[in-house]
């Protein structure tokens, strides 16, 4: 693959070709490829051009009106244009390969920041969905189109996309609602989060569907600590931070028990016979009767917590490692100790038999690994190479290989009987800790805390593949006994289950979605207003976590909310170009301001009550709220303006633009007072300091800036976001500067020595937005993994995840998740469900017939 920049540059070069061709040109071309059932395009723009200029003509009145006779005569100009542009686009990689795979992420995300914002480009990319239906040369090409389009959050309700084929990529979180998919071909594509609500489905044929909803399930509310198959492959284990150990069936994906205990449980082990099940809690080894399910015995023995626990493959014994640097052997049938094993000078953090059960190996804090004869209880080997602590040890199923992960971010191999090293195998970026073997022996699958999963072919030590999908670190992975399952548990309170042979995710055990843009705190800090990509304006009481009202009017995605400083009324700016003010009490519309002509991006009240709001029609607007009419209007940035916000004492008002500028305006004369320069790239967020001396900006550029607003100049640079700064925000004292940014992390920085102060991980997407509560000690955000998180912001913790409100009410119930049916009949508003981390797939009100909708395993999905 060549130089990615010089990729993305190609690819935009030929994009941009389309700026010159008039919208209204791709649809009339689709027409009458469709009318004369043309199957190769660029054949018939070479042959029979008169034919697409007659039409053109013909079609004029209806839907070209804007073409008069003088323009017609240019469209021969846009036919070559076009034709040029698909032939460059046919020879591309982007017809080629799959874009939305994981080696494409850094273009994709340079290409979205510089295509974003033009509507040209994102016609030409509907257009080359279009085609697919036609020409199935473009079938990638288009697939890719429509991966972008979702991954831009593109307007793609209530349109047709009759009959296109679209294989081979991922449109996760895609809104087609309304939408016409009749006789449409889906292969190998996500579908997970897709709202296909009230679409119509008629004589589909969607076949190798992924989705991260089906076979879902839900029981864990902490992190998942350990997996682990039963022989048969027919149930698995879990158990977590929640104090719990649950029993699942592999095939339905169904609870069939759940153990409670006091304290953590760090560790699960089923018996070779799958009669008993053991775990830990605390310093503590319990042996569960599966039967029965009743406890067969409580092993005391270690002075601090147990780690790992392992049967000897005749099931006769039992092996503990433990916090007390110490393993311990048990006697299963008595559950009386038969022996201890010292050596290691710090915790041991997991252990294993070898297939013919003679040796134990157990792996360490203190960076050791140590091979123990059985039998004895003497030390066979010690074996030294990690340069940290060691988290995980599997032996292969002929017991010739072990296979070790650390927190140096390394896995290696060793020979066993030589006591040596074989390989070291480097590709994880940050601490590995699990390993473990196919039943083959062939392959070694590695779970780490950059959140993914590989798979390594053992004999070369090559690395294989890269399962993603946990938004934390991955803290157990364990084969089915077959093989052909691989089961993964994660700080992410998830379990997933792997299809090895595709490399696909099989289900998810979580929870339910919706997708927030915005939000913000009332003058009194007891409510949370949000905004989000469903349209809809949410209001929180913040205590209880429960949803007080939802406000449905907008007909775009509220980008947007802000309360004025009495409290009284809600203002929001959505992508349907108007601004809404809203009765708090009532919990009315009081007004509509209509002025913008494009997507109202920010709004902003001053402390008099004025309001100000962006657009992308590159103007900004002064509105009083109390007359619903216009005040002032600013002209002069050359660019869409992304932010406003007025300093405090009212009387000045900046905003940030995509030209890369700030300006500051007199609000009284409507005069420019200053531009300021210094962002290297679009300025998607500013925010004044309380005390109206300093200006905070964030930009795509990854930088926070610190301007003085009387000369202007720069006062800090904050570095440290990975990538682009979407939303800063300053604590009421003004001491503390909380920036939001697309490397998933808020970080809180100490505005007076220009230090970060903390990272506040949670969010599993772009943290969009963030907001202090008045009296500066909460901080909400909200973001594309769809969460709504609130944080206390002394401690840096979460407080507060408005996710997990529907887990609390169901456990009332005393229901698992997948029950959540049983509910619809109740009083209970499910938009409460809409709020949290992950996906889920929408078909309400859907209408299908005929055609087929089959997973990778031939799951019927209607």
């Amino acid at each position: 693959m060549y130089c990615e920049k010089e990729q993305v540059g190609e690819l935009y070069k030929v994009l941009t070709l389309s700026q010159d061709v008039d919208e209204e040109v791709f649809h009339i071309l689709i027409y009458i490829l469709k009318k004369e059932r043309i199957q190769d395009c660029l054949e018939f723009l070479s042959q029979d051009q008169n034919k697409f200029l007659v039409e053109i003509e013909s079609q004029k009145v209806d839907n070209i009106s804007m073409l008069d006779k003088e323009q017609t005569l240019k469209k021969e100009k846009n036919i070559y244009i076009i034709k040029d542009a698909l032939k460059k686009i046919w020879e591309h990689e982007f017809n080629k390969q799959n874009y939305s795979m994981d080696n494409y992420e850094e273009i994709k995300k340079d290409l979205i920041i510089k295509i974003s914002w033009d509507k040209k480009i994102i016609e030409f990319l509907k257009f080359l969905v279009h085609l697919t239906a036609l020409d199935k040369r473009f079938i990638q090409c288009g697939s890719n189109s429509l991966h972008l389009l979702v991954q831009m959050k593109a307007d793609l309700k209530v349109q047709s996309f009759e009959n296109i084929r679209i294989r081979d990529t991922s449109l996760v979180g895609g809104n087609f609602i309304r939408c016409n998919f009749n006789g449409s071909e889906f292969d190998n594509v996500d579908i997970s989060g897709m709202n296909l609500n009230q679409s119509q489905m008629f004589n589909c044929k969607w076949l190798n569907i992924k989705s991260h909803e089906l076979n879902k399930l839900n029981g864990h509310f902490g992190t998942v600590n350990q997996v682990c198959f039963s022989l048969d492959s027919k149930s698995f284990a879990s158990c977590s931070n929640d104090n719990s150990i649950i029993l699942w069936d592999v095939k339905t994906g169904k609870i069939k028990s759940r153990i409670k205990e006091k304290e953590e449980v760090n560790s699960v082990c089923f018996s070779p016979n799958n009669s008993a099940l053991a775990f830990t809690s605390g310093k503590f080894v319990y042996l569960w009767n599966l039967k029965t399910r009743k406890q067969k015995a409580k092993l005391d023995g270690h002075l601090k917590c147990v780690n790992s626990i392992c049967y000897s493959p005749d099931g006769t014994t039992l092996a503990s490692g433990s916090a007390d640097d110490s393993l311990h052997l048990w006697d299963v049938e008595t559950g009386q100790q038969k022996g201890k094993l010292d050596g290691h000078s710090s915790a041991v953090n997991s252990i294993c038999y070898s297939p013919d059960g003679t040796t134990l190996a157990s792996c360490s804090s203190d960076k050791s690994i140590r091979l123990w004869n059985v039998k004895t209880g003497q030390q066979n080997a010690k074996l030294g190479g990690h340069s940290s602590i060691i988290r995980s040890v599997n032996f292969s199923p002929d017991g010739n290989i072990l296979a070790s992960g650390s927190n140096d971010s390394s896995i290696r191999l060793w020979d066993v009987k030589k006591g040596q090293q074989k390989a070291k195998l480097d590709g994880h970026s940050h601490f590995v800790q699990s390993v473990n073997f196919s039943p083959d022996g062939t392959t070694l699958a590695s779970g780490s805390w950059d959140n993914s999963i590989r798979l390594w072919d053992v004999k070369p030590g090559q690395y294989k593949a890269k399962l993603d999908g946990h938004s934390n670190c991955v803290n157990s992975i364990c084969y089915a006994p077959d093989g052909t399952t691989l089961a993964s548990g994660s700080w992410d309170n998830s379990i997933r289950l792997w299809d090895v042979k595709t490399g696909q995710q099989k289900a998810k055990l979580n929870g339910h979605s919706s997708i927030v843009y915005s939000v913000s705190f009332s003058p009194d800090g007891n409510t949370l207003a949000s905004g989000s990509y469903d349209n809809s304006i949410r209001l929180w009481d913040v205590k209880t976590g429960q949803q007080k009202a939802k406000l449905d009017v907008h007909s775009g995605s509220v980008n947007s909310i802000c309360y004025s400083p009495d409290g009284t009324t809600l203002a929001s700016g959505s992508n349907d170009n108007s601004i809404r003010l809203w009765n708090v009490k009532t919990e009315q519309q009081k007004a509509k301001l209509d002025g913008h002509s494009d997507y109202v991006r920010t709004i902003c009240y001053s402390t008099d009550g004025t309001l100000a709001s962006c657009s992308d029609d590159k103007s900004i607007r002064l509105w009083d709220p109390k007359t619903g009419q216009q005040k002032a209007q600013f002209d002069g940035h050359s660019h869409f303006v992304q932010s406003v916000n007025f300093s405090p004492d009212g009387t000045t008002l900046a905003f940030g633009c995509s030209d890369n500028s700030i300006r500051l305006w007199d609000v009284k004369t409507g005069q420019q007072k200053a531009k300021i320069d210094g962002h290297s790239n679009c300025v998607n967020s500013i925010c004044y300091s309380p005390d109206g001396t300093t200006l905070a900006s964030g930009g795509y550029d990854e930088s926070i800036r610190l301007w003085n607003v009387k000369t202007g100049q720069q006062k800090a640079k904050l570095d440290g976001h990975s990538n682009s700064v979407i939303s800063i925000c300053y604590s009421p004292d003004g001491t503390t500067l909380a920036s939001g940014s697309s490397d998933n992390s808020i970080r809180l920085w100490d505005v007076r020595t220009g230090q970060q102060k903390a990272e506040l991980d949670g969010h599993s997407n772009f943290a969009n937005t963030n907001f202090h509560s008045s009296d500066g000690t909460t901080l909400a955000t909200g973001s594309d993994d769809n969460s709504i998180h609130l944080y206390d912001v002394k401690t840096a913790h979460e407080i507060l995840s408005l996710d997990n409100f529907y887990k609390d009410l169901l456990s009332q119930f005393k229901l698992p998740l997948q029950y959540q049916q049983i509910l619809n009949n109740t009083g209970i508003d499910r938009t409460i469900l809409r709020i949290c981390q992950n996906p889920i797939l929408e078909a309400s009100g859907t209408l299908f017939l005929n055609g087929v909708f089959e997973n990778y395993s031939g799951l019927e999905l209607k």
